[in-house]
């Protein structure tokens, strides 16, 4: 049976290279290049939604990929999808380096300039892992397809006051009413409301995640904090200048960690991207971006999309925009907000209803959003589109009790 292997190379000189000795070995059969660490992801995330036998045996990770740095994407590989087995291609062959890198998971190293017999020994010592642990999980195909832990949705505005944190939350809410475990994340990390909205005074946040290098199901319940309605919730600092001590590295252990003990992850990215939220959305499954039918918001929402795509966060095609405060009276409607912004417009939209949502936003109650609500409803629809509830979910299901354990923890009041 001949060896898949994809490449992850951004340089063409090497990808030429490698291309060229992978053709060279005996039963090897190379897919082309792919140029960042998006793309990888990308691809084989669609061929794990074919079959486990899609998967490519291996996978090869130049020490140069973006923008993901390269031990970090061989640690998302691994997490995500571990039955490929990944080598890193990297001029450093020091046993530090070779440390790190099977510390990230990776089943083995090869040192540039790149020899033929070197490449060939890694890349049929990975396959022979990888058809191992393909015979070994056996009947459990369909258990690991589901990847090792749930669905990530990042929700960023268009600008400020579009309702990102009224999307995050309403989203987390629906996925949670349906019988799943949820983390919702404030990725905010300078102003995050969510513990406003729902009530919460507690001290543990993001921040506190930062310096640990590993996050152990301990470590992240004693900063998560588990809300009355079941939601895993993760705040954002109370001093907004600790921001910066949330770094994209630490985002991308943040967001995996949580991912791998629920099944779904809802993070609001706020309107200001920085290096942590342009982590979380180049990682997430789906990519929601807030905005309101006018035209400074639609400008910002392009120039959002336009953003994302120069630094290879995420490409328009693969952003889903939602149309906030919608009503058939605007002349902005969703097909021209798709058109603007080379996004794929969501099916629902959001009635403009405030008057509904005053009361539980000044009492810091949004969970406790009348069933009767338009927002609610449409909101909930959009669980629904987005996949986050199985089928599309009835607001007025009745939320989890309080004092319902979440999976990482007790449910607590107050600070720490």
């Amino acid at each position: 049976m001949p060896t898949r292997i994809l490449p992850a190379v951004a340089d063409p000189d090497t990808a030429r290279a490698v291309t060229t000795l992978l053709a060279q070995l005996p039963d090897a059969e190379p897919a082309p290049p792919v140029p960042d660490s998006t793309q990888l992801v990308d691809t084989l995330a669609r061929l794990a939604a074919e079959s486990l036998d899609a998967l490519p045996e291996v996978v090869l990770v130049h020490e140069r990929i973006g923008p993901v740095p390269a031990l970090d994407l061989v640690r998302e590989v691994a997490l995500r999808f571990p039955a490929v087995g990944v080598v890193l291609i990297t001029a450093d062959s020091g046993p530090g380096l070779l440390s790190a890198a099977m510390d990230s998971g990776a089943r083995g190293l090869v040192a540039l300039p790149l020899g033929y017999e070197e490449l060939a020994v890694r890349v049929q010592a990975a396959a022979q892992w990888s058809a191992g642990f393909r015979r070994h999980l056996g009947g459990g195909a369909a258990e690991l397809l589901a990847g090792p832990g749930g669905t990530v949705v990042t929700v960023s505005g268009a600008k400020g006051g579009v309702g990102t944190t009224l999307t995050a939350v309403q989203l987390a809410l629906a996925a949670r009413a349906s019988g799943r475990t949820v983390a919702l994340v404030d990725l905010d990390l300078q102003s995050g409301d969510i513990a406003s909205y729902l009530d919460v005074q507690f001290r543990r946040s993001a921040a506190d995640l930062a310096a640990i290098t590993d996050i152990t199901p301990r470590v992240l319940q004693d900063a998560v904090y588990v809300h009355e309605t079941g939601l895993s919730l993760l705040l954002a600092p109370a001093e907004g200048e600790r921001a910066e001590e949330v770094t994209d590295r630490a985002a991308r252990q943040i967001v995996s960690a949580l991912r791998g003990r629920h099944e779904v992850v809802v993070v609001d990215c706020g309107s200001r991207l920085d290096s942590a939220g342009a982590a979380a959305v180049e990682m997430a499954d789906t990519a929601l971006l807030v905005t309101t039918p006018d035209v400074i918001a639609v400008r910002a929402a392009k120039r959002t999309v336009r953003m994302w795509e120069r630094l290879q966060v995420r490409k328009a095609e693969t952003t889903t925009a939602l149309v906030n405060r919608h009503s058939r009276a605007t002349e902005i409607q969703p097909a021209l907000v798709q058109k603007i912004t080379g996004t794929r417009v969501a099916a629902v939209t959001v009635p403009d209803a405030h008057k509904e949502l005053q009361a539980v936003v000044d009492a810091g109650r949004l969970h406790e959003l009348d069933a009767r609500s338009t927002v609610k409803q449409a909101l909930w629809s959009l669980a629904g589109e987005l996949g986050l509830t199985g089928t599309p979910a009835a607001p007025g299901k009745q939320l989890a009790r309080a004092g319902d354990r979440g999976s990482l923890g007790l449910r607590r009041r107050g600070g720490r």
